[in-house]
């Protein structure tokens, strides 16, 4: 249905408002003012500035429009309260309802809008390192508690999934690990398993390394710099592989899905985790076809195009897309596994 121009007026104030608010929140996740909130309790201005740092009229500032968009709450003696429900939502990392990163991620892109403006014009594109370590750890913080507390049932309820998993010495291979949640997740669901990290992003491997040595984990889980489009070490070597919402933004997913045939054994299980958009374009879309379209405006395929013969995926990779992909690289079929629930999330099973 066509909008009025006073109804798409009243639209874009609203979008106004709402970009306001999330800008707020990546103000006060940065500045540990909400988590301040939530272990001390309410506070004025001072007392929040005491507990975290930052300068008291900036704080009562953002108190006081944190109030007036009703994050906080305000108490009887004029302090200023995170109710629990919004704190677990900007404050629990491990919690499935944790969107903090989300406003990181956004804010992250809108640093580079220069740089985007630049790419959409003239061609190329904005390179992971550009956005640089906020957006590649609201990235990985924005999935761990999906993989740390979702990822293990996830993967019990496909039995012949989890029977090769499950096998004494089995080896797995995690393509695009990132900061390496996701594998850290398969090796204590899989105890008995070894699982080998892969990243091209060489900050993310070295976090990635760094959580292992943390997690207790080093002695099964290595992590390994290296451009997947040209090989992966260990070459027939895997018992499983998985590729955890990395595919499109892969430049050239064809190449790192032949990569990944290669890497495992004969016949054993490809699991790509990638985005649950629909099956074909539709307009409008629903939510989260417009949240995917935001996230691939602003970050995923300006970062794919900054790469040499990139095949600009972006992030709304539909079914379809990646059958062609995965038949291209020698699969013979892709199906969808019956894991519902997870997130954003859509797992394929690639067969071959």
């Amino acid at each position: 249905m066509t909008q009025s121009t006073e109804e798409f007026a009243d639209r874009l104030f609203r979008s106004a408002l709402g970009t306001a608010e999330l800008l707020s929140v990546y103000l006060g996740d940065r500045l540990g003012w909400y988590q301040a909130l939530a272990d001390g309790g309410p506070a004025d201005a001072a007392a929040l500035v005491e507990r975290a740092g930052g300068t008291p009229r900036y704080a009562r500032e953002w108190l006081e429009q944190q109030a007036s968009y009703g994050i906080l709450t305000v108490t009887a003696d004029g302090q200023f309260a995170l109710p629990p429900g919004a704190a677990e939502v900007l404050t629990d990392a491990g919690s499935l309802n944790y969107l903090a990163p989300m406003a990181r991620a956004f804010a992250a892109a809108a640093m580079q809008l220069p740089a985007l403006v630049s790419a959409y014009r003239d061609g190329g594109g904005v390179g992971w390192a550009t956005f640089g370590a906020e957006m590649r750890e609201a990235q990985a913080d924005a999935n761990r508690p999906w993989f740390d507390r979702a990822l293990p049932g996830a993967l019990a309820e496909v039995e012949p999934l989890h029977s090769v998993l499950s096998r004494p010495g089995a080896r797995i291979a995690d393509v695009g690990c990132g900061a390496g949640w996701s594998s850290l997740a398969l090796a204590r669901a899989y105890p008995e398993a070894l699982v080998d990290g892969f990243d091209v992003d060489a900050p993310s491997v070295a976090t990635a390394t760094a959580n292992a040595r943390a997690a207790g984990l080093a002695d099964r889980v290595a992590f390994h710099e290296v451009d997947a489009g040209g090989g992966l070490p260990g070459a027939g070597d895997h018992d499983a592989a998985f590729a955890f919402e990395c595919v499109h933004d892969l430049p050239r997913p064809v190449e790192v899905l032949s990569a990944v045939r290669a890497a495992v054994r004969p016949g054993a299980p490809v699991v790509v985790m990638d985005e649950a958009v629909g099956e074909t374009f539709r307009a409008p879309g629903d939510d989260i076809e417009r949240l995917m379209y935001g996230y691939s405006m602003l970050i995923c395929l300006p970062d794919s195009m900054a790469h040499p013969e990139s095949v600009g995926t972006g992030t709304v990779m539909r079914p379809d897309t990646l059958r062609g992909y995965a038949r291209s690289a020698g699969f013979t079929d892709v199906e969808v596994l019956p894991i519902e629930g997870f997130g954003f999330f859509r797992f394929y099973l690639l067969t071959h």
